[in-house]
């Protein structure tokens, strides 16, 4: 079943005097726990008529890939790598490590083409750590985005090349007796 949100066709004939650059924003903690956050901004913001993608890296076990993406109304695409499993570790197979490599080849393609205007990319940090994709890729990336693209990154353990260029940063932590 595929919810559709109508979005309203307000033909707005006006433009900002200026243009708005996009954001590199962290979700970062001890635990993971961050996706459910950040995808209740990208359904609010899909729901206001902006292209958005989620791309979870390590969550696999329903044969989906970039080839099948899930939509979440009309402006929100969701993939998962195609992967039979969930990883948790970085004792891959071959064909989970070119799973993994293929769906890195395209959100490098679709983030340098500006195809979405908002580009999450959940437990980015724990691939990252895992060896599965290069930090330095991740900022030529981010060096190479469209002006207008905010990205979202997620994960525990994010690795200070990021941090470092982030725009915002959101640690998220438990408080004391929970």
């Amino acid at each position: 079943m595929i919810a559709q949100l109508k979005t309203p066709n307000l033909n707005l004939t006006h433009s900002l005097p200026y243009t708005v650059a996009g954001l590199v924003q962290v979700f970062t903690g001890p635990h993971r726990c961050f996706f459910t956050t950040v995808m209740a901004q990208a359904l609010r913001i899909a729901g206001q008529g902006t292209a958005v993608l989620a791309v979870q890296f390590l969550k696999g076990g329903i044969n989906q890939g970039h080839q099948h993406p899930m939509r979440l109304g009309q402006n929100l695409d969701w993939v998962r790598c195609d992967l039979p499993r969930c990883i948790d570790n970085a004792d891959l197979d071959e064909l989970e490590l070119g799973a993994i490599a293929q769906l890195w080849q395209y959100v490098q393609e679709v983030v340098r083409e500006g195809r979405y205007a908002l580009v999450i990319l959940d437990e980015l940090s724990l691939a990252v750590n895992l060896g599965l994709i290069p930090e330095a890729e991740v900022l030529a990336l981010i060096d190479s985005k469209p002006h207008h693209l905010d990205l979202i990154f997620t994960g525990p353990s994010m690795p200070q090349g990021i941090l470092d260029v982030a725009d915002q940063i959101t640690e998220i932590r438990r408080t004391q007796g929970h």
